[in-house]
Parts: structure tokens; sequence; C-alpha cells
């Protein structure tokens, strides 16, 4: 093989594959597992093998609409695998080896029968034709014609070499065969300087795979500036690929600058995610949510935790029972201060002595009542009491607490209704510090509900911030959690809590972003 053989082969880049499989969750569940072979794709959880193979596909299609179509000089995915399309070099065999490539580059997926994993690659047409099961969804365009004043190959017309496939292993030099391309090094040569957030990718930048993502980042970039509608998922893997390969050109250069760049892409990925989720509620590679949660935006989710906050350093007197009563009254008046209330808002949190508590709240100053506290706990829908709370109505010398509006208020409120109105927390006559643990485990967890922002429990300190009783005391209030069905696989020491909300009820959790 000659010298210029060698380099058009050097100059070819490997084509992208990867993978989407389903696999079971655990022994004697009927869950399965959804995962990517992209490093930047959660796993997902599904509860069976229908839903999680329509999240596959669906994850799948997200893929194949982001990418900006199959790459003319790519050479096959499988070639590094042994398929038996290919005749891998073995012995004293040279790279003049014949790869039986050929045909244009194709965009195909591959499916098993049973339908447990699905593999997109980009190869040629000739091999995608010879894998049971593939399936061609996208084919790169045919390149452009040489000009008039270059000679043709072998005295061949410019319009037929314009429709001479491009895809092949060898050059002509390799070959002498004029039905072979020329090697890619010429387009590639033809193409840089190339430019991505106005830097120049060097022509000699090695290795060539660095370069030739560089220079396609910077293309997808300036395609996508010109789209009619923003596409947030889109936007989020281009920024994601720019963070990835910033690194590995800072790495190669050791550019400090370039690091950063690619810091800053990385976290611009992150933040296109997040808005996408807060616009569609759907997951961060555009999914169905496996849970359809009561409140739906991880911006509810943060507000949610911001009201139990400041309940905990705001709540006038001590106790599980008031820090309840003040968290429920806190979401229902919060947004200007005042709100109407019915006698069952208050009877129902289980609390031992209601018309007392209340009335402690007014002696203190915290709560202003119209009337008696027997008037409100007598009031109904049809005539309800009119509460305020002096330190919740806004000022010009002292706004809001809160940030979020009215209507978000009403389904935080409704949200806390739900979770402590339980239908299984009354069948079990659970008491006031058993539904404010319930509520604040419910917006501790991760989004499979295992307790913790990493699902690694929630330490004692932190808990008996949010939920005030004896940590002796705890343990009975966990059992009472597991006996209502609310709380699975609980396990207290003398640090943590740790566990599992049950199925039923992931609906009402505000799980912690990924």
């Amino acid at each position: 093989m000659t010298r210029a053989a060698a380099d058009g082969l050097d100059e070819r880049v490997l084509g992208r594959k990867w993978t989407v499989r389903l696999d079971a969750a655990g022994r004697g569940s009927a869950a399965v597992r959804v995962s990517c072979s992209r490093p930047s794709c959660a796993g997902q959880r599904l509860p069976s093998a229908a839903e999680g193979r329509a999240a596959a596909v669906d994850h799948l299609k997200v893929h194949l609409r982001s990418l900006a179509g199959p790459r003319a000089e790519a050479y096959c995915a499988c070639r590094a695998e042994d398929c038996h399309t290919h005749l891998r070099p073995t012995g004293r065999q040279t790279r003049a080896e014949v790869w039986r490539c050929g045909g244009a580059v194709v965009l195909a997926v591959v499916t098993d029968r049973e339908g447990r994993w699905w593999q997109a690659l980009e190869c040629c047409s000739r091999c995608a034709a010879a894998t049971p099961g593939a399936k061609v969804v996208a084919t790169a365009p045919a390149p452009a014609a040489p000009s008039a004043a270059a000679p043709a190959a072998g005295g061949r017309s410019p319009t037929a070499l314009a429709t001479t496939p491009r895809f092949s292993d060898l050059s002509p030099s390799a070959k002498g065969s004029r039905d072979v391309p020329a090697p890619r090094g010429a387009a590639a040569q033809r193409r840089f300087p190339g430019k991505i957030a106005q830097r120049t990718i060097p022509r000699t930048l090695r290795p060539v795979e660095l370069r030739d993502e560089l220079a396609e980042l910077g293309d997808l970039f300036r395609a996508y500036q010109q789209r009619p509608e923003p596409d947030l998922l889109l936007l989020a893997d281009l920024h994601a690929r720019k963070a990835r390969a910033f690194a590995s050109w800072a790495d190669v250069t050791g550019d400090t600058g370039l690091r950063l760049e690619g810091q800053r892409a990385e976290q611009a990925a992150a933040a296109a995610r997040l808005q996408h989720q807060q616009r569609t509620g759907l997951g961060p590679d555009g999914e169905q949510p496996s849970v359809v949660r009561l409140l739906t935006a991880p911006a509810h989710w943060e507000h949610v935790r911001s009201v139990l906050a400041y309940v905990a350093e705001h709540t006038p007197l001590p106790g599980p029972e008031a820090r309840l009563l003040t968290l429920m009254l806190t979401l229902r008046i919060a947004h200007s201060g005042t709100g109407n209330l019915v006698g069952q808002d208050i009877t129902g949190l289980g609390l031992a002595d209601p018309e007392g508590l209340v009335e402690e709240l007014a002696g203190c100053g915290w709560l202003v009542l119209p009337g008696t506290v027997g008037d409100l706990l007598a009031s109904r829908p049809e005539n309800p009491t009119c509460l305020t709370v002096p330190s919740l109505t806004p000022r010009e010398d002292a706004p809001s607490p809160f940030e979020f509006g009215k209507k978000t208020r009403s389904k935080l409120s409704g949200w806390a209704q739900k979770a402590v109105g339980d239908k299984k927390l009354r069948k079990t006559k659970a008491t006031a510090p058993v539904r404010l643990l319930a509520l604040t485990l419910a917006a501790q967890t991760r989004a499979d509900g295992r307790l913790g922002p990493g699902g690694e429990g929630i330490t004692l300190n932190d808990l008996t911030s949010w939920c005030p009783v004896e940590p002796g005391d705890l343990q009975q209030l966990v059992d009472r959690l597991v006996a209502a069905d609310w709380l699975a696989e609980a396990h207290l020491t003398g640090t943590h809590l740790t566990g599992q909300l049950t199925e039923r009820v992931l609906p009402l959790t505000c799980p912690h972003p990924r």
C-alpha cells in the first residue's frame, strides 16, 4: 500500500454507533430498566416491559432526530467488531486487505427479534443490506461533482464521478481501480480550516477524529441558528458534544481557555435540559416520564423545599403538630397573606387538639382570625373563614419570602393536601407527626423514590430539622409509614434513614433533579 493510501485511511472517521437496551430491573418484579450506551444518557426504570420498549424506541428516535445525518466520509462502525461482512487482517496480511464495503454511507437501525436491544450505526449500504433486520433511516448525500477543469479519473466524465459511491476503505493508489474514489484527505483539505465558537480549527490538529468532530459541531451550531423554532433537546446534545470535544482539545493542546469553554458548554447543556423539562414535563432525553407526578416541573419541587425550609425557621410554636399546621396554613396563605379555610382543613390533619393549637397560634400573633376558633372549625365550603398571617402579607418594606405566584401556590397547596390526606394514612389514623414525616420524605427523594438527593438516605440531623421529633421517636413514625404502605425497605441507623417510597406514592414525590 502506498503512503497516500495509508493517509487516506487515516483520514477516515469511524462511524457513530450506540445501543439502547432493555433489561430486567430485578428478580421477582415486572419492572424493566432502559439504558443507553451514550455516556450522557441516564437509565430509566419502567413498571412493565411494554412501557420499557416504548420508552426505548422513543429514546432512540430522539437521538436520531438530533443527528445531522450520516457522514459521507465515515467508515463502517461495525468494522471494528469482526462482523461477518468484513474481512479482518490476520497474520502477515497488510492494510491493503479488501474490506467488502461499498455504496453510500447510511444510518441504519438494527434490533433483535425479542425486542431487547436497538442499535443505531453509520455504515455503508452494502453492510446494512447484509445485516439481518437492519433498517436504513437516512442516507448520506452524494458528493459534488468535480469542476470541469479537473481531469476525470480514468477518463470518466464528471457526471459519472458524481454518482460514484464514496464509501470505500480503499484508495485509488491501493488498487489502481477507476471505480474507487480518491481518499477523504483531499475533501478534508478543502473543508479546513473550519471554525467553532469563534475559534479556528487547525488543519493539523490530531487525532483526526477530534478535528472532524469540532468541524461538524461548528456546522451544526450554525445550522441550529437558522432553525425557525428552538429545539432545546437538540441544543443540549450539541452543547454536551461540544463540552467533550473541547475537553479533548484542551488535553491535546494544554490550552486552559479551551477547557473553560468546555465547562461553559457543559453548564449550557444542563440548563437547556432543565428548560426543556420545565416547559414540557418530559425527561431530559424527551421521553415520557415513567411516573406522572402531581407537581410536574422541577421548579415546583424546589418551591416545595423552599417552603419546608422557611417554615422550619419561622414556626412560632415548638413541636411537630404546630409545624404541620403552620406548614399547611403557609401554603394556603403564602401569596397574599390571606386565605380561605374550612374546618375540615384543620381537623383532617390528625391533630390531638386542633382548637387549642389554633388558639395558641392566634394568641402569639402569628395568625389573625375574624371570629372565634369555634367558628373556624365549624365553617364549611359554602361559608369559609378568611384567615390572615401578618408575616406573610407583602409590604413595601417586607416583600413576600417566596418567589412563586398565585397559580403555583395553589398547586403546592393542593399537593400538600393530597399528601397529608392520603387514603391509607387516614385509614391507619396517622397522627400529625406521621403525616409531617410523610410530607417531608416526599420532598427529599431522587426520581425512583429512594430517600435522599442521591438515594443514599437522609441524615437524622436534616430529618429532625424538618420534622421536629426526638430521634428516639423516629422509629415509631417510620413503622407507621411502613404500615401505611408509604415507605418500604426502611432502615434507621444512628445517623441516617434509608429506604424507598412505595410505588403508589411516587406521583406525590418532589425528587431532586439529576
